[in-house]
């Protein structure tokens, strides 16, 4: 047997970081078209491994993998990589920014939008019995009687 220090089976990990937009005012797909190179060359200037680009249906996804969180997070303080997440088309819920390939939790597919929140996301009342009037009689109803109104 063999006595001493040992090395780590595993050394350092890359780690994949995803950023995820959303369609909103315009196409996903703008934003990327306008923001693909900034982001590539950003992400290799901050040390980036490897990187990728998916187009969804709902959006688009840009993975890259950093050998350290800090590479990541010198990525993630260039100026120009905050100018384009400020940029997305939908600034309130078209982004997700989060450690892993996108897509999320190894789903063979991306994440689907949730629906808006509008006129039909409250339940309505359940229908009840309804008032029922008499129009059969000519008499006033006591309350207009009682208001001081005159008797036909």
């Amino acid at each position: 047997m063999r006595t001493g220090l040992r090395a780590p089976i595993v050394g350092g990990m890359a780690e994949w970081w995803s950023i995820e937009v959303f369609h909103g005012e315009y196409r996903a797909r703008q934003w990327q078209d306008a923001y693909s190179s900034v982001l590539t060359e950003s992400a290799v200037t901050a040390g980036a491994t490897g990187w990728e680009w998916h187009e969804h249906r709902w959006g688009v996804v840009f993975e890259a993998e950093f050998g350290e969180d800090s590479r990541w997070e010198a990525f993630r303080a260039i100026v120009a990589v905050q100018a384009a997440l400020d940029a997305v088309p939908d600034p309130v819920n078209g982004l997700l920014v989060y450690r892993g390939r996108g897509g999320g939790a190894g789903a063979t597919s991306g994440r689907r939008p949730r629906p808006t929140a509008g006129a039909g996301a409250m339940a309505l009342p359940e229908p009840g019995d309804e008032p029922m009037v008499d129009l059969t009689s000519a008499e006033p109803p006591d309350v207009l009687l009682s208001a001081g109104y005159p008797a036909p």
